[in-house]
């Protein structure tokens, strides 16, 4: 550039050498350099003042510039200020002095511009500003008080895309494009009231502009020399990158905060298609590979070949998706020439145009599919593979018809950060699903597939595995036909989530059916099961255990002859009972500490019970929220329960509904409701026998004749056998009083009690052996026979199925047990 004497600065010399006087001073304050501008400010030549005090230089050497001196050499990393120095002649020369330390505890240099024996008129200097204003590559535009333009440079006038001529004159708001923006113009009047500046961003597309751009417009008041705002000066600056950043960062931070809130796979890929319309895409679909959701291993490498999808979200502009060609959840094989499939293929994002040959010729293979293309004006389409940790997922396919401008390589760098981190929550979910799944699988094996419907009382049960989150949990119930017609209950509930509650549910589950078997009562069922879980905690070891191996049960046996119910708890919430006249109560059953404590007993609580009562067994997750009280809860199963008429899987229903209306529990569920049944005197019949051999025959012909008053003419033969052996075993070994029962519902049960408590044991006999044969003719006889401990005694039962008739060649050579 030509400066005004007409010749260039590099033909005088240059900058530094000519224009700036420069020198640098050591820590110590002795001069260490001196340039030619400093020979012309000064007149001295390096030799004469290079190694001197720089202090000597002063004109006014006193304490006051010492100080200011050694201030600034101890304090200070910048300094500026005018200091008086004396010239080589003589004179005083006032210089504006500017001081840098150059690293610390270093030197400093000192600069100050050398001033020019000529000044460039004012003219000159007006010129200057003319073309530092319309010049300027900043846009730029002056308005007066009444908000009208004056004046543009020209690059406002390109920004605006009209010639200052046409739009002198006019408000911001009658200019025309995006820049009548009544927002602008209040700003504007803020500043000429205020007289203050003001900065504003806004994202118009500008008559003059192909594509929207983000400007900083920064409003400053236009003052004279009375203080007065005479105009205002709008200067803009194209900050479109720095927004387009921020908009890229922000729909990351956004996508972190909303991709993979839940452990479901449909849901991360759904929040993943939301996030991403509109700012990404004005369409987005999201499928994954169909093995994903089945029990099977992914692909770890590219894949080939057609593909099999399943649509797992899409997401649109448009209300309701209308671009979609495939529907929610619907599964499709993809060609190798798809968009989907290359990607996989080639494992990076690609970018289409709608008119590429590679769109057009898999539109044809569909032609819903182009159809739908024309019909949006989709003009861009970008395929990103969903990975993580190796494995491909899917692939995501963003397409735009709404948004002018095509995908770029900041999409795909965008668009592959997003699908990257939702990929991660997607392969976790599955992870989580599969883990899950098989946890529910182990458990629901474990459970009853289907209850057994004892004489004793109907029965139905629910089971509601919990939400998501905590995976499979450790209850469970049963429903255990035992002897005499009876039936036991129980309901447990294992510490716990995952598989080895489940494990463990089952372990304590087969325990249970076990000790039933030997008819213990409640409280020593319990203290057998306890002693179990305290041997499972040893078992299981520190290293091993997510949590101690702890369970709650709730125990309870009911009898249907007597009407009475034996109940026993382990920590366990207290069953509900729901009478036929519709009043609920909770029986007050003693809670005994939960098992795997040990070393405290169980109680066992008798009452009884009405035909057709309810009675609900359940566990601690059926009260749901964790913050509700356990009254509010008991309210709530009460009036669930208070339907006498209604059937028990209605119950079930309208208890899940009511104690859990949300979306799924917090904890597992099991809920057991069992409906009593009685067996009245035409069911039962009862002897007293006296200890004597004779009785053995009355005893068949009391049996003889109650079997032909209720139609079971066919069973007498069997009945009389088994009768003979129990009656006489009992008179031979055991201790009176001796009591015969025979109870008929679904099937024949024969009872004889005692007093004493010695159980029988079946033996096989040896050839010339005139006993012990007995108990093995019984249990051939039966469907299945035992004995149970009773507080006066024992009891030795068989069970028959009706009609029954001997087994063939049994009845040959029987001797005569009479």
């Amino acid at each position: 550039m030509k400066g005004h004497d007409g010749g260039s600065a590099r033909e005088r010399g240059g900058f530094d050498e000519v224009d700036t006087a420069r020198a640098t001073v050591g820590e110590d304050g002795t001069l260490t350099s001196w340039n030619e501008g400093a020979r012309r400010l000064l007149g001295y030549r390096p030799a004469e003042v290079v190694g001197r005090p720089a202090a000597e230089l002063l004109a006014d050497p006193g304490r006051t510039w010492a100080a200011e001196a050694h201030h600034a050499r101890t304090r200070l990393t910048r300094w500026h200020g005018t200091v008086p120095l004396r010239h080589r002649d003589g004179h005083e020369v006032p210089v504006p002095l500017l001081a840098h330390r150059r690293r610390p505890e270093g030197d400093w240099l000192l600069v100050s511009a050398v001033p020019r024996a000529e000044r460039p008129p004012d003219s000159w200097n007006d010129a200057l500003m003319r073309w530092a204003y319309t010049q300027s590559p900043c846009p730029m535009a002056i308005y007066d008080t009444d908000l009208r333009l004056r004046t543009v440079n020209a690059q406002m006038a390109d920004v605006i895309g009209l010639p200052e001529a046409e739009i002198r004159g006019l408000r911001l708001s009658e200019v025309g494009g995006r820049l009548r923006s009544e927002r602008l113009e209040a700003v504007m009047h803020q500043v000429l009231t205020t007289g203050e500046p003001r900065e504003v961003e806004t994202y118009p597309r500008t008559g003059g502009e192909g594509e929207e751009h983000a400007w900083s417009a920064r409003f400053a008041p236009l003052t004279a020399s009375d203080g007065q705002v005479y105009a205002v000066c709008m200067a803009a600056h194209d900050i479109t990158d720095q927004y387009l950043a921020r908009q890229r960062l922000l729909l990351l931070s956004t996508a972190g905060d909303r991709i993979g809130s839940t452990l479901d796979i449909d849901r991360t890929a759904q929040e993943l298609a939301d996030v991403c319309v509109p700012r990404l895409g004005d369409y987005v679909s999201i499928d994954l590979l169909d093995r994903l959701t089945r029990d099977e291993e992914l692909p770890s490498g590219p894949l080939s070949g057609p593909v099999v999808l399943r649509r797992a979200a899409q997401q649109s502009v448009f209300g309701g998706c209308p671009e979609s060609v495939v529907p929610l959840g619907r599964v499709d094989s993809y060609p190798e020439i798809s968009p989907m499939v290359e990607c996989l293929v080639a494992e990076r994002p690609l970018i289409y145009a709608a008119t590429d040959p590679a769109i057009v010729k898999w539109g044809a293979l569909k032609p819903a599919r182009a159809r739908t293309i024309r019909r949006f004006g989709v003009h861009s389409i970008m395929s990103v593979p969903i990975r993580a940790r190796g494995t491909t997922l899917g692939v995501a396919v963003f397409a735009r018809h709404h948004t002018p401008e095509p995908f770029t390589h900041d999409d795909v760098v965008l668009a592959e950060e997003i699908t990257t981190r939702a990929a991660v929550c997607v392969d976790n979910a599955r992870r989580f699903t599969r883990e899950r799944d098989t946890a529910l699988a182990l458990q629901r094996s474990l459970l009853p597939r289907t209850l057994p419907q004892p004489p004793a009382v109907e029965v139905a049960s629910r089971y509601l595995p919990a939400g998501p989150y905590a995976g499979a949990g450790g209850d469970w119930f049963d429903v255990i036909p035992l002897s005499g017609a009876r039936v036991a209950l129980v309901v447990g509930d294992v510490v716990g989530h995952g598989i080895q509650a489940s494990a463990t549910m089952g372990r304590l589950r087969t325990a249970v059916r076990t000790l039933a078997d030997v008819d213990l009562p409640p409280d020593e069922l319990l203290t057998h099961l306890d002693d179990l879980v305290i041997h499972l905690a040893a078992e299981t070891g520190a290293e091993e255990a997510t949590g101690d191996v702890g369970a709650t049960c709730l125990y309870a046996v009911y009898d249907p002859v007597s009407h009475h119910c034996s109940l026993a708890a382990a920590g366990h919430p207290a069953p509900a009972l729901a009478r036929p006249d519709g009043d609920v109560e909770f029986l007050p059953v003693p809670t005994g500490p939960p098992l795997g404590v040990g070393g405290l007993p169980f109680e066992t609580m008798e009452t009884e019970l009405p035909e057709d009562a309810v009675l609900a067994l359940y566990t601690n997750g059926l009260m749901g929220e964790w913050d509700r009280d356990v009254d509010e809860g008991r309210l709530l199963l009460a009036g669930a329960l208070a339907h006498p008429g209604r059937s028990l899987d209605r119950t079930c229903d309208s208890v899940l509904r009511t104690l859990l209306p949300g979306e799924g529990a917090l904890d597992d569920v099991a809920l057991l409701l069992a409906r009593t049944r009685t067996l009245g005197a035409a069911h039962v019949a009862t002897w007293d026998v006296p200890a004597d051999p004779a009785w053995v025959a009355r005893s068949r012909r009391n049996v003889t004749e109650r079997l032909t008053e209720w139609g079971l003419a066919e069973a007498v033969f069997t009945t009389e056998l088994v009768v003979s052996e129990l009656i006489t075993n009992a008179i031979r070994h055991a201790v009176p009083p001796i009591q015969l029962r025979l109870i008929h519902d679904h099937s024949l049960i024969c009872e004889v009690s005692d007093s004493s408590s010695t159980a029988p044991h079946m033996r096989r006999a040896r050839t010339f052996d005139e006993g012990g044969r007995g108990l093995l003719l019984v249990a051939r006889l039966s469907q299945r026979w035992g004995s149970r401990q009773t507080a006066e005694g024992k009891t030795i039962w068989s069970e028959q199925t009706l009609p029954v008739g001997l087994p063939a060649g049994l009845s040959a050579g029987l001797p005569d047990l009479g």
